[in-house]
């Protein structure tokens, strides 16, 4: 009875009426809001007493204990012993049993006992012995005073790296070493130096692999970080360029960046995304790709809220227009946030063209968006519910191919589509140029066999290949998986219900676009909610016409150039010369 009384009360507390818990949700402040936060915040200084008086009253409640507080303390310090600390690192690399953390021993000036620390395999051995041991062991560099820690005027003028500096804390030093730094300590000292001598293997700068163009550049990240900051950086050629590392994973350390421009990027969506990143809490974040799941808005969406690229320059353009990069270790891709949906059909090229070329390019993919979506699903619903709205001569011939077919529309197109798919699964898992050819000859003997075979028509065969044609003409790899399933749905729809089912399911997938986010920003922006008119949505204006950013994303400076860029247009021509008159 108590079950049966547990159960009721369950389904009783499904149905009846709750208050709706307000769910706090992230939004971009405009300039205005940012500049009375500043006020707010300028006017809090002054209360400074009372803070540090609630501060210590609050604390006497937290229920910490003051003996944990102090063994954590003694925890983040960095004992004076150099056996104490080689011991530290090797129980935290598990060695002797772990061969690829080198410890290496040896005195400075004959008498002070000191030691590196750094991972075989991913630091620059030649960095390591030309610009740190070899200074290090020359008894001629180091002065004749006494000091209590060596280290300080080895810091200063002894080692030849390019960057060292003071580590302070013991998980720093751990951290150094996993990114591929040497560590150097003196016995007696109570902090480290840390070496930049990283040295992973990379491959070079290549061409883009997903996203090639005609016109532009020709260069594409790697699975370097600092090559792909530094490829933006060749591009954003300005000071207020910012790039700030964070930590992601609990085993593998793995480090991304976030770059952006201070002073045009919104303080709230940089905040947010620090925010978002720092606060996950996982063993292992293999790069972009599980980053975009831990952080996006909605994980549930089947369309994409972070744009993926792998082209430097389509990076660089989203920064100076106001918006944060990602960039990972290890994955030659960077995430841009926030977007809306037309930043997922724009293409890397448009801006390299004159604006007729660009405007006409994005039609053809809004184009081939709406026949990779619903071709498949209005020919099912046409052929079942709706045959008078096809022209006679078309549907005798239709008929005719189907005539000797033994299964009905719907499962001819759910088998041919999912047989194009295995098969553009297939050639991208099968290496080199027997993917190409599988994916060419095999749909062709395939669809030929099929058939000849009567299990499909032969138009059936057009509709599937003018479907992919579409579904390729999209230059978001993540937006075209999207859309591939979607497609499915509209095919299920439309053979239950025609057009009218078709309708439906259009309605719901509209309803989830303007219903999802990007770190604040609607999806469909700026149709719904309606901003301000943009001149590079889906029209592309003459890039001497787009005076304004983004409005959506509220930049800290709105304006791109002014609305008279081509100064030249105002100017009579300057000529070194006098034109003669000619003779009559």
């Amino acid at each position: 009875m108590a079950k049966k009384a547990g159960f009721l009360i369950k389904i009783l507390s499904y149905i009846s009426y709750k208050d709706k818990k307000q769910v706090k949700e992230f939004y971009i402040p405009t300039v205005d809001e940012l500049k009375e936060e500043k006020v707010n915040n300028t006017d809090t200084t002054y209360n400074g007493k009372n803070n540090d008086q609630n501060k210590k009253s609050t604390s006497t409640f937290s229920g910490v204990n003051n003996n944990d507080k102090r063994q954590n303390d003694k925890n983040e310090t960095i004992t004076t012993s150099i056996e104490d600390n080689i011991k530290f690192i090797n129980s935290k690399f598990n060695a002797p049993v772990n061969k690829d953390i080198i410890i290496r021993r040896f005195l400075i000036a004959d008498k002070y006992m000191a030691f590196i620390a750094y991972l075989d395999g991913v630091v620059d051995k030649q960095l390591v012995n030309d610009f740190i041991l070899r200074p290090l062991l020359n008894v001629n560099e180091f002065k004749q005073k006494e000091q209590q820690c060596q280290l300080e005027y080895i810091l200063e003028s002894i080692l030849e790296t390019n960057k060292a500096q003071k580590l302070n804390k013991p998980k720093e030093v751990i951290n150094e070493i996993l990114l591929g730094n040497t560590v150097l300590y003196i016995n007696e000292c109570n902090f480290y130096v840390t070496n930049e001598t990283k040295g992973f293997p990379a491959r070079g700068v290549e061409k883009p692999a997903i996203e090639g163009t005609v016109t532009g550049a020709q260069e594409a990240f790697n699975e370097s970080l600092r090559v792909n900051i530094s490829l933006i950086r060749k591009i954003i050629k300005n000071e207020n360029l910012t790039t700030e590392f964070l930590s992601m994973g609990e085993r593998n350390k793995n480090q991304c960046a976030i770059m952006y421009l201070n002073g045009l990027a919104n303080p709230a969506i940089v905040d947010e995304v620090k925010r978002r990143i720092a606060s996950i809490e996982t063993d292992y974040n293999a790069g972009d790709g599980m980053l975009e799941q831990f952080i996006e808005d909605s994980p549930f969406s089947i369309v994409p809220t972070i744009l993926t690229t792998e082209r430097p320059d389509r990076a660089a353009s989203h920064i100076v227009e106001g918006r944060i990069a990602i960039i990972c270790e290890d994955t030659p891709f960077a995430k841009i946030v926030p977007i809306n949906i037309m930043s997922l059909i724009h293409s890397p090229e448009d801006a390299f063209m004159r604006f007729p070329y660009g405007t006409l390019l994005r039609f053809v993919r809004l184009i081939g968006i709406f026949i990779a979506t619903l071709l498949p699903s209005l020919y099912v619903a046409m052929t079942n519910f709706h045959q008078e709205m096809i022209p006679t001569d078309l549907l005798i011939a239709i008929v005719k191919a189907k005539e000797n077919v033994p299964f009905p529309t719907i499962v001819e197109v759910i088998l041919m589509e999912f047989s194009f798919e295995l098969i553009r699964e297939a050639g991208i898992r099968i290496p080199g140029i027997i993917g190409n050819t599988l994916g060419i000859i095999g749909a062709l003997i395939l669809g030929q066999a099929a058939v000849q075979a009567n299990i499909v028509s032969p138009v059936l065969i057009i509709i599937v290949a003018i479907t992919g044609l579409g579904n390729f003409a999209i230059p978001s790899f993540s937006l075209g998986l999207s859309i591939r399933v979607v497609r499915f749905g509209f095919v299920v729809f439309g053979a239950l219900l025609g057009f009218y089912g078709i309708t439906c399911f259009l309605m719901l997938v509209g309803i989830h676009l303007v219903s999802i986010k990007s770190f604040g920003v609607p999806l469909s922006v700026p149709v719904s909610p309606k901003v301000s008119k943009s001149k590079d949505y889906v029209i592309r204006y003459p890039i001497w016409q787009q005076e304004e950013r983004p409005d959506a994303i509220n930049p800290l400076d709105s304006k791109r150039q002014p609305k008279v860029s081509r100064k030249w247009t105002l100017e009579d021509p300057n000529y070194n010369y006098d034109r003669g008159e000619g003779d009559d």
